[in-house]
């Protein structure tokens, strides 16, 4: 196997990684992971209205014995990310959930795997020695979903997330271009766009979980991709609701975090749900077109949350390329955040090494940068880091 430690030395930031991965990965999953939905206007905002937020310079500050360590929901983590659940997970690289959930391990970061995943919950708890946490899609199969959080306790997953936002479905463009399907659909273009992706072939042929593992054989009638295509189209269910909440945190029993928070009302129902952590996202811009970004609402939904007393933890996901940017994400309030497509570049260009690299790029951004802004504790960063009118105003775009 070749030794990827000369090449991975020259991969500084997350970018490099998505341009390999661009390279490496056959055009549909790529563009699966790397697009929004109609003009992805929020997908780029998301990325943007981090770059508009700017950090204060401090000077002769004692820098060392920093410390990025923190807790999310009582789980020691060696920075404050956590690797976000996201479907497809195994296409960008040959078994890649247990590729990725063996970096978070290794690394000291927690790890979510997908309702539609394509490795299942056994397969990452056969791979792994800590818990994981599962984020269920909330379908109409009652006794589908009764099983899964079932699975998801036998396999000793220490948190539930449940995603909040994807009652319907977001419309991506590219991938309706693609021909994404369950079984992809064989065209032309893309018989010869894999023609081009060698290696991905080679790893594919290499495994057998190339399906919704979570799904096909626990379903019911779902015992292949083609029965699986029908059953996803008709199983979200558009009838969740927060009535709904209760039923599911007390089929679990556990730790409850809410994804797809957006609007401080909707945070304080979270917080009153009894849920132990919200995450402001709105998918990565995959879903509302024409959202704003997770961080212009963040100190918004952050203040309502406070002024309901209520001791549930704020995290952030959506638009994350870079560890600056999670140190702009806590220091306007968040108690942690979640990473998708940086982890899933770095997956797709060089498996579980560049899942790794992806985490060692974000820490030491976020060190440096914590560094050179006058603190050493990540607990004890606040706004007093950004410069003023630079974040006050994303919403309305006002510098």
């Amino acid at each position: 196997m070749k030794d990827l430690k000369p090449v991975l030395k020259k991969v500084t930031e997350i970018e490099d990684l998505r341009r390999v991965a661009e390279r490496k990965v056959p055009r549909m999953f790529y563009d699966y992971v790397d697009s929004g939905s109609w003009t992805e206007t929020t997908y780029r905002s998301n990325e943007t209205d981090f770059d508009r937020i700017k950090l204060r310079q401090r000077v002769l500050v004692d820098m060392d014995n920093r410390s990025l360590a923190t807790q999310m929901i009582g789980e020691s983590v060696n920075m404050p990310v956590a690797i976000a659940p996201t479907g497809f997970t195994g296409m960008m690289w040959a078994d890649g959930e247990i590729h990725a959930a063996r970096a978070a391990e290794k690394f000291g970061v927690p790890f979510s795997l997908s309702t539609m995943s394509i490795c299942s919950i056994e397969d990452i708890a056969t791979h792994t020695s800590k818990p994981f946490w599962f984020q269920l899609y909330v379908m109409r199969d009652q006794d589908y979903m009764a099983n899964l959080i079932q699975r998801a306790k036998d396999a000793n997953c220490s948190a539930l997330i449940l995603t909040a936002d994807l009652q319907v479905m977001g419309q991506r463009h590219k991938d309706i271009k693609n021909g994404l399907s369950a079984p992809p659909k064989p065209t032309l273009t893309n018989i010869i766009n894999l023609m081009t992706k060698p290696q991905w072939c080679m790893n594919m042929l290499g495994t057998k979980r190339r399906s919704f593992g979570n799904i096909v054989g626990h379903a019911k009638g779902v015992e292949d991709l083609l029965s699986l295509s029908s059953w996803t189209e008709e199983q979200f269910d558009p009838r969740l609701s927060w009535d709904d909440v209760a039923r599911i945190k007390d089929m679990w029993g556990g730790k409850l975090i809410i994804k797809g928070i957006m609007e401080p009302e909707d945070a304080i129902m979270a917080a009153r749900s009894g849920a132990d952590a919200l995450v402001v996202s709105n998918h990565g811009g995959r879903q509302l077109d024409g959202a704003l970004s997770s961080i212009s609402v963040l100190s918004d939904i952050v203040q309502a949350v406070h002024a309901e007393d209520s001791d549930i933890e704020v995290w952030l996901d959506s638009g994350i390329r870079s560890g600056q940017d999670v140190l702009k994400a806590i220091s306007l309030g968040a108690k942690g955040t979640m990473i998708g497509r940086a982890f899933l570049y770095g997956l797709g260009a060089y498996g579980e090494d560049g899942v790794r690299r992806a985490l060692e790029i974000i820490y030491k951004e976020c060190d440096i940068s914590m560094a050179f802004c006058g603190h050493t504790n990540i607990n004890k960063v606040t706004d007093d880091i950004l410069v003023k009118g630079t974040y006050e105003n994303l919403k309305v775009g006002r510098f």
